[in-house]
């Protein structure tokens, strides 16, 4: 999943919302030094992606890509799984979508002392494309999928990604329509077991 499913998962608590938000841009052991509740953020964050890459929905919905693009499904699903929860927000959330990404970019303001250095960078990229509202939009799905495309170390199709993910819509949005509630489910027995024991 990607950061708009992460920051849902993750409750309204600001420290868990801002560890599953980091927990991209954090590699290895967390620095300690960190609240608890963030450490715990990117624990919850790490968890939902172990459960995401090896759930049997997802590995029908990669099943779904052709082969020159399924080799990057996982990075193509995490996008495109954001894209739908965007474009159906209110199915999802009880905030507005606008509402509710406004206020995690203001989160990232409030402890920018926190953010790592790829995090900083990124939120002037969240804040020129109105993120993570903006993956609602097929264009800026486009323009993503083209950055990540020029990222990677080596040739890729990622960047042609869009139209193949288009054609396969109501699979894809059903597979989705499976997975997401049980991702739900997941995240918050996760977080009910590791709060509860005082991690935050």
């Amino acid at each position: 999943m990607n950061h708009l499913a992460h920051t849902l998962l993750a409750g309204d608590d600001d420290f868990l919302r801002l560890g599953g938000f980091m927990g991209d841009f954090v590699h290895g052991q967390p620095d300690p030094a960190l609240p608890a509740g963030v450490i715990t953020g990117i624990r919850l964050h790490r968890a939902i992606d172990v459960y995401t890459d090896s759930h049997p929905v997802v590995a029908d919905a990669r099943a779904l890509l052709p082969p020159p693009f399924r080799r990057y499904g996982g990075i193509l699903l995490d996008m495109w799984f954001d894209h739908l929860l965007a474009r159906d927000f209110p199915r999802w959330s009880d905030q507005p979508l606008e509402a509710y990404s406004l206020d995690v970019r203001h989160l990232l303001h409030r402890y920018e002392s926190l953010l790592p250095p790829g995090l900083l960078r990124f939120r002037h990229y969240m804040e020129a494309h109105a993120l993570p509202a903006g993956y609602a939009r097929p264009e800026e799905m486009s323009a993503a999928f083209d950055g990540i495309s020029h990222r990677l170390s080596r040739a890729n199709p990622v960047g042609e990604a869009m139209p193949v993910l288009a054609s396969l819509e109501r699979p894809l949005q059903a597979h989705f329509e499976v997975f997401f509630p049980q991702l739900q489910g997941f995240a918050k027995e996760w977080v009910d077991a590791n709060v509860s024991k005082g991690t935050t």
